[in-house]
């Protein structure tokens, strides 16, 4: 009974706080005075491709993964602009074993010349389907990018990330995708 009492608190406050973020993201959205362009990213990978951590009582499902998100292009902290662009996303994630994820969160993205090294966190809801169970329908990824940022604002990037309730429940093996995105400045696809 302890556990689905700490999953229904925690569910409700990520609600909570995925209101509140949304509230701030919009509010940051107009106060601030720097932007790059919003993005439309799509990702293809292999969902729980490898496991960075031996688990000997859960075995590997793995699986495609396909991930469609909107990165906004508004900073979060313009004055940290010159050094880290931090900003919010929000996405689905989905894999061919019935997993469904949908999550908000921040990305720091770090210009290296053309390169652009982005880390991320996120939050989100987490449905199962035929996937590796991962403990709890509130679920956390954090994600490492190494991308290329073309002239006209394309990025092309690889990726490695890793989904887990990070201890929400004493089920927990988590689960580790690979995979690259293609990060589309939103005015070529909208025109605006």
């Amino acid at each position: 009974m302890g556990a689905v009492r700490r999953v229904r608190r925690a569910a409700g406050l990520l609600a909570a706080a995925s209101a509140a973020a949304v509230a701030w993201f919009c509010t940051a959205a107009s106060a601030a005075s720097t932007s790059a362009p919003d993005l439309i990213s799509v990702g293809f990978g292999a969902h729980d491709a490898w496991a960075l951590r031996s688990s000997t009582d859960t075995p590997r499902r793995r699986s495609n993964d396909m991930r469609l998100e909107y990165r906004f292009g508004t900073s979060l902290l313009p004055f940290t602009d010159p050094y880290v662009r931090f900003h919010p996303w929000v996405g689905l994630e989905a894999n061919t074993d019935g997993m469904l994820y949908g999550a908000v969160g921040i990305l720091a993205d770090i210009p290296v010349g053309p390169l652009i090294l982005t880390p991320g966190i996120g939050a989100g809801l987490w449905r199962r389907g035929g996937s590796k169970h991962l403990g709890s329908a509130v679920d956390f990824r954090s994600t490492l990018e190494l991308g290329y940022r073309f002239e006209n604002g394309v990025r092309l990037s690889a990726y490695v990330s890793h989904m887990s309730n990070a201890g929400l429940t004493e089920t927990n093996p988590g689960a580790d995708t690979v995979g690259a995105y293609l990060h589309v400045p939103v005015s070529f696809v909208f025109g605006r």
